[in-house]
C-alpha cells in the first residue's frame, strides 16, 4: 500500500483546539445530548432524598414504567417529498400563543431540588416563550414569581385545601397577580404511597443526621447553596418538618367534588383546566362543571399505581370530548419525540415536570434552558422528518400506536 504523508498545510484546518473554559456548569450541560444525560448529571449532583422525590413514583412504580413504555410503543411514519424547509413549532393554548407545544408543569418543593427553584423555571420559560405553572406547593409565592418575571405567561395550579377560604385567597391572589389560567388538580384525595420517600425519610426541611452528612460530602455545592440561601417557605406549611404524606393528607380536601369544581369556576375569571383526568366519564363531568379544558394526567405515576398510562388514556378522553376541547397531555415526556407522539395521539399541548427538574438539578436555570433547548431541537427534527410544516398538522396519520387496537400488546416491565 502506498502511503502519502500529509502536508502541514493539509493538517492545519484539522487542528482546531478549543480554548479551555472555567465555566464548569456550562461545560457539563453542553455534554448532555438528551434529557437522560441531564438525569445522570442530576443524580450525581443532588442528594438522594431530593433526587428520588423527583425521579420516583407511587407503589412499585408500575405506572411510572407504563408511561415510558407507552411512548416507546409509538411508531412514527416518515413523510417524504413534502417540500417544507422549516417547521412552525408554535401553537395556541388556553387563549394565547406558545412558542412550543409544551409548558412547565407545576412542581412542589422546587427549591429543595436546586436553590434557584421557581426563578430558574419561570426564567427559562419566559426566555423560551412557553407557559410556566406555579404549584400550590411551590417554594416561591404567587407574588414573588410574578415580580421576578412579570413578562412570563403564568398559570397557577391549585390543590383544594380543607380550608376553602384559604383556597379562595390563593385564587384571588393569582388573579390579581396576572395568572391567566387556573389548573385544578383532582387526583390527590390523599397522597400516593411514594415508597422511595418513605425509605429515604424524606421531610421538608431535610433532617441533618449521619446519613445526610455523608451524602453531603459527595454534593458540597448543593449543600452550600441550601444552607446559605433563604429557608424553604410553603405559606401555611412554613416551619413544619413532617413527612410529605402527612403534609398532603392534613392539608388537602379528600371530599373534593363536582360542586367544589363549580364553585371554583364561579370565582375564577380566567381559563380553568382540570388536571388528573384519565377516563371519558370523568372528562364529561369536569366539562359539565365548567372546565374549559382538561389535563390528561396520572400525576407522573406518583399517585395511584397501576393507573392507565396518560398517553394510552388520551384517545378515550379525546373521543369523549370531541375535537374542540383543549387537551393537555402530562406524565412521562422525556423527548421531543414524546411531545410529537402526544400531539399525534390527540393532545393540543403537553407539560413537563421531571424533564425540566432534571435540568434544574443538573445546572439551575441554565440546566432548565438546556432541557428546553434539547426538547425543541428534537421536536424540530421529528416533525421535519414526518413531513409537516407545523405541529398543528400532526395527527394519527403520522404515527402507529400498537396498544390502541384489540390486539394491543401488554405492557412489559422493563
Amino acid at each position: 500500500m502506498q502511503r502519502n504523508f500529509p502536508q502541514l498545510s493539509e493538517l492545519r484546518p484539522l487542528l482546531q483546539f478549543e480554548r479551555p473554559s472555567l465555566d464548569f456548569r456550562a461545560n457539563r450541560l453542553a455534554k448532555a445530548a438528551d434529557l437522560w444525560d441531564l438525569r445522570r448529571i442530576a443524580r450525581r449532583r443532588t442528594p438522594k432524598p431530593a433526587f428520588d422525590y423527583v425521579d420516583g413514583g407511587a407503589g412499585n412504580e408500575e405506572t411510572l414504567r407504563r408511561n415510558r413504555q407507552a411512548f416507546s410503543e409509538v411508531e412514527f411514519l416518515p413523510g417524504i417529498l413534502g417540500g417544507h424547509p422549516t417547521v412552525d413549532l408554535s401553537t395556541t393554548i388556553a387563549g394565547a400563543r406558545s412558542a412550543l407545544p409544551v409548558g412547565i408543569a407545576p412542581t412542589g418543593f422546587t427549591r429543595f431540588m436546586n436553590s434557584e427553584g421557581e426563578e430558574a423555571g419561570v426564567g427559562a420559560a419566559v426566555d423560551t416563550g412557553i407557559p410556566y405553572t406555579l404549584s400550590t406547593m411551590g417554594t416561591r409565592s404567587i407574588e414573588e414569581v410574578a415580580a421576578f418575571q412579570p413578562a412570563a405567561r403564568r398559570w397557577f395550579q391549585l390543590y383544594l385545601w380543607n380550608d376553602h377560604e384559604a383556597s379562595l385567597d390563593l385564587v384571588n391572589r393569582a388573579a390579581a397577580a396576572g395568572y391567566d389560567t387556573l389548573m385544578v388538580t383532582v387526583d390527590t384525595a390523599i397522597a400516593g404511597q411514594r415508597l422511595r420517600d418513605v425509605r429515604n425519610g424524606m421531610t421538608i426541611p431535610p433532617k441533618l443526621n449521619l446519613k445526610t452528612v455523608l451524602d453531603a460530602s459527595y454534593r458540597p455545592e448543593w449543600w452550600f447553596n441550601f444552607l446559605t440561601t433563604d429557608s424553604l417557605k410553603f405559606a401555611s406549611l412554613s416551619g413544619t418538618s413532617h413527612s410529605l404524606p402527612e403534609l398532603i393528607n392534613s392539608m388537602f380536601d379528600p371530599t373534593l367534588s363536582l360542586q367544589d369544581l363549580r364553585w371554583l369556576r364561579s370565582v375564577w375569571p380566567g381559563q380553568l383546566f382540570v388536571k388528573g383526568v384519565l377516563t371519558a366519564e370523568d372528562a364529561r363531568k369536569a366539562l359539565e362543571s365548567g372546565a374549559d379544558g382538561l389535563v390528561v394526567s396520572n400525576h407522573g405515576g406518583r399517585q395511584l399505581d397501576r393507573a392507565p398510562a396518560s398517553l394510552q388514556a388520551l384517545r378515550e378522553v379525546r373521543d369523549a370530548v370531541g375535537p374542540d376541547i383543549e387537551l393537555i397531555l402530562d406524565s412521562g415526556i422525556m423527548s421531543g419525540g414524546d411531545i410529537a407522539a402526544a400531539l399525534c395521539a390527540g393532545a393540543d399541548f403537553t407539560l413537563i415536570g421531571r424533564a425540566y427538574m432534571y435540568g434544574l438539578m443538573a445546572g439551575g436555570r441554565a440546566g432548565v434552558q438546556r432541557a428546553l433547548d434539547i426538547l425543541a431541537e428534537e421536536l424540530r427534527v421529528v416533525t421535519t422528518l414526518l413531513g409537516v410544516s407545523s405541529v398543528a398538522e400532526l395527527g394519527p396519520q403520522h404515527a402507529r400506536m400498537h396498544w390502541r387496537g384489540p390486539q394491543a400488546r401488554p405492557i412489559a416491565r422493563p
